[in-house]
């Protein structure tokens, strides 16, 4: 019969990851309802992302971080307007990603009962993410003129039904511990938005800087 206990555990687990919850909606759900700032307190702004060591975790894909800053810029930080004008950037820099893994020990106990735990629903292990980052906004000229530091921290717990896959954890964890900086940095931007709107529509629109630019190169060219 113990022949047999190693086939068993991997049916179990291939039944387990196809009843694993999607990760999908839960990743990229929409933030419309975070109704923390005010919408269309600042202009338009071009989404720049450093994710440095986001992507040397083993979860998050490297488009995730920017595909979770350009949604946070659209939905909170700029004008909603079909108007294309920039007038800066909104740069988000990753400065620190850590990645535990924790409850494993529950792992060894699964496979001595065959995962019937699991089956019942306790998890098998949880990721857990630290996430430090910073927003700054940057106006037409290329100066800083705002900066704000956020921190957020995940737990996301591997588990069948009632919990997700550990490629699908390790991605959530990293992508939440993200979302839960920029909810620390949100606030704060918010409370600097007039000042930040002002200055960053006193430098002007970024096509304005650049066709200035392109303006003078042709000059120089002429002459």
């Amino acid at each position: 019969m113990t022949r047999f206990y190693p086939h068993a555990v991997v049916l179990m687990l291939g039944l387990g990851l196809g009843s694993c919850k999607s990760a999908e909606k839960a990743v990229f759900h929409t933030v419309r309802s975070n109704n923390s700032v005010a919408l269309g307190r600042l202009p338009q702004l071009d989404a720049v992302v450093e994710p440095g060591p986001l992507n040397t975790t083993e979860g998050a894909l490297p488009d995730d971080a920017s595909k979770v800053f350009r949604q946070e810029l659209s939905f909170h930080f700029a004008e909603p307007q079909p108007d294309t004008v920039k007038f800066g950037f909104a740069k988000l820099v990753v400065t620190q990603a850590e990645v535990q893994r924790t409850g494993r020990v529950l792992q060894a106990f699964q496979m001595l009962t065959l995962m019937t735990p699991s089956l019942l629903g306790m998890p098998l292990e949880w990721y857990r993410t630290n996430v430090k980052a910073e927003v700054q906004i940057i106006n037409s000229k290329g100066e800083v003129i705002g900066t704000y530091a956020g921190t957020g921290r995940s737990k996301v717990r591997v588990a069948m039904y009632h919990g997700y896959s550990q490629t699908k954890a390790a991605r959530l964890s990293d992508v939440q511990a993200l979302r839960l900086a920029l909810d620390q940095i949100r606030p704060q931007l918010d409370a600097d938005a007039d000042t930040l709107r002002k200055q960053l529509v006193s430098s002007g629109p970024l096509e304005e800087i650049i066709g200035q630019s392109a303006q003078s190169t042709d000059t120089t060219g002429v002459n």
